[in-house]
């Protein structure tokens, strides 16, 4: 199994990175977790087809995390030529959410006729939910956007990834990383107060709790790219675009 990075930046491309998407092959398929408007370019920077993912698993309805569903749309109807299904997950009134973003930038593009199924489902706190090969479990965090925003715990071919979606500290992340053979978390600043975001000062005083074997920083904002050298720790590693990890 393999993830790899497509975005690690923020909501702004702060350092000039793309938005939050990650894409993850396994034995069965591959899947991605989040969306943002970046991810086909990023896709396409690594050559990866889009076609070849069945599932998008969308933490929280920010557009920086999920309105990427809107270009891909597109592209699967008008380039990808898709046919195969698509399942899409995330917190309730995601379906129509994404109707709402698709006929605002795109109008008519939901009601265009496309030859591929495209179905969403939609998360329960902590309640598991199993698409494929793939079982998802969120935990409620706090970041509004809208709609209840979640952690997501992924379990596939024995492995387990975690992410923490955008928040700031909760104890619902202990949980969510325990475990874990690698916990994705967000890290937007270095030591400034980040109102609904964690800094790596949180992070690093909640170490000793997040029991997970490998720990990825990631939505870095300026701030934080700016010290992530001093951040040292052997468990800890800087997300960045494009970047590989085997599991």
């Amino acid at each position: 199994m393999q993830l790899t990075v497509i975005g690690s930046g923020d909501a702004f491309g702060s350092g000039g990175r793309l938005q939050t998407c990650f894409h993850v092959t396994h034995s069965s398929g591959a899947f991605l977790i989040d969306c943002g408007a970046t991810s086909l370019i990023g896709l396409q920077r690594e050559g990866i087809d889009p076609n070849t993912i069945g599932t998008i698993f969308i933490s929280h309805l920010h557009g920086d995390h999920f309105s990427g569903l809107v270009w891909w749309l597109i592209h699967a109807i008008h380039v990808g030529r898709r046919t195969a299904p698509l399942v899409v997950t995330g917190p309730a009134g995601i379906e129509e959410r994404f109707a709402a973003a698709a006929e605002a930038l795109f109008p008519g593009s939901t009601t265009t006729p496309r030859p591929f199924a495209l179905t969403f489902r939609t998360y329960r706190d902590r309640e598991p939910l199993s698409e494929g090969a793939v079982t998802v479990t969120p935990f409620e965090v706090k970041h509004p956007s809208g709609a209840p925003p979640y952690a997501l715990r992924f379990a596939v071919d024995g492995r387990t990834i975690a992410f923490s979606g955008d928040t700031e500290w909760v104890e619902n992340l202990i949980d969510a990383a325990s475990g874990a053979d690698l916990y994705i978390s967000e890290c937007y600043a270095y030591d400034n107060p980040a109102r609904y975001h964690m800094n790596w000062r949180t992070i690093e005083t909640q170490l000793p709790r997040i029991s997970a074997r490998k720990i990825l920083l990631t939505h870095m904002g300026s701030d934080m790219l700016a010290n992530q050298h001093h951040v040292v720790h052997p468990t800890v590693t800087m997300a960045t675009d494009g970047l590989k990890i085997a599991l």
